[in-house]
């Protein structure tokens, strides 16, 4: 993995971030650079590592998963195998290690009922180097934070990776582009069914989220027509996001930290979108709790930090509360385990 970026490889890496599947004509347009650059670039980035391309399920969509943020206390000197004993189950998200090295925030996706309780009633409790531990329900995830790019795009190039008009008719034979929309037959809604060849096309785009349709259809046993009309209407209805995993330091990002926000239940939804479109926003859910707003800060440092604290949130006449609690490590992002050369772990 590298240790370092420079500016165009920056760049291009901030396209996948906000538009993981984009060809690479489209990152060259985006940029306004050779697509042979981006090709010479961005392949190498993915081959090593530095870059890795996944698909995250939306829980209103798949509707048998229970949504929770976890805070976990934990014995200090223990803290990093419960850490990657977390990392290792199917069912997390993200974790990180937080504050003084004692607690560890998850997000999981819970399989249902039954799993949610395994977890919360038998298996942390019958954890010894864990102390104590908080769950929290997320009632609603604000999709634009997760278009994060580390302020490393324009407006007018976000604009130019927002989904385009839908094509008509396209030949079976024809070529596929990993970014170009086709028109769908049944549209995939929270209230829709989620079929097997749904399930089964989401868990092939998660462990290669670069694949072409053609090999997506291939591992869910449909055409690439099939694999192309499914895959684009349940990214276009949010069923699932496709996403690119980096270590943010390669992107200039050295202080993170998880805001634990109050807010007065009138003025959640309107503090949550102006909070998630901010480009230092990665991550704003409603969640259940004390605080009713968690939300994910990536700064440059901890100046740049402290004046998100002060003139962005200062700035919100609604909130009534807020816990700052720095992330100390990344164990896993976006389902993906994370190895890290700027990682402890």
């Amino acid at each position: 993995m590298r240790h370092s970026l420079d500016e165009t490889d920056r760049r291009i890496t901030a396209v996948l971030l906000a538009s993981p599947r984009a060809s690479w004509r489209t990152v060259a347009a985006c940029l306004g650079i050779s697509e042979r650059t981006v090709v010479r670039r961005a392949a190498p980035l993915f081959q090593d590592g530095t870059l890795r391309a996944t698909a995250v399920r939306s829980p209103a969509h798949f509707t048998g998963l229970v949504p929770m943020a976890l805070r976990v206390r934990c014995r200090p000197q223990r803290i990093r195998a419960v850490a990657a004993t977390l990392a290792r189950r199917q069912d997390t998200v993200w974790v990180d290690v937080m504050g003084g090295g004692d607690e560890i925030c998850t997000i999981v996706f819970l399989a249902g009922p039954d799993a949610r309780n395994a977890l919360l009633l038998r298996d942390l409790p019958a954890t010894a180097a864990v102390d104590s531990w908080t769950a929290h329900s997320l009632m609603r995830v604000h999709p634009a934070s997760l278009r994060w790019t580390a302020g490393l795009l324009t407006p007018e190039q976000l604009a130019l990776l927002s989904p385009g008009p839908v094509t008509t008719a396209v030949r079976e034979a024809a070529p596929v582009p990993a970014d170009t929309p086709v028109p769908v037959d049944t549209p995939v809604t929270a209230g829709t069914p989620v079929t097997a060849v749904d399930d089964a096309l989401v868990e092939a785009l998660a462990a290669d989220g670069r694949a072409t349709y053609g090999e997506l259809g291939h591992r869910a046993g449909v055409s690439a027509l099939t694999a192309r009309r499914r895959l684009d209407a349940l990214v276009r209805d949010g069923a699932v996001r496709p996403a690119t995993e980096v270590d943010l330091a390669l992107l200039g990002v050295h202080a993170e930290a998880l805001l634990w926000i109050t807010v007065t239940p009138g003025g959640l939804e309107e503090t949550a979108r102006a909070l998630s479109d901010h480009p230092q926003v990665r991550f704003a859910a409603a969640t259940t709790g004390p605080a009713n707003l968690l939300v994910a800060v990536a700064a440059a440092d901890l100046d740049a930090l402290y004046a998100f604290l002060t003139t962005t949130v200062g700035a919100l006449e609604r909130i009534t509360g807020i816990e700052t609690v720095p992330i100390l490590s990344t164990v896993k992002r976006t389902g993906i385990i994370r190895r890290s050369p700027h990682s402890a772990w």
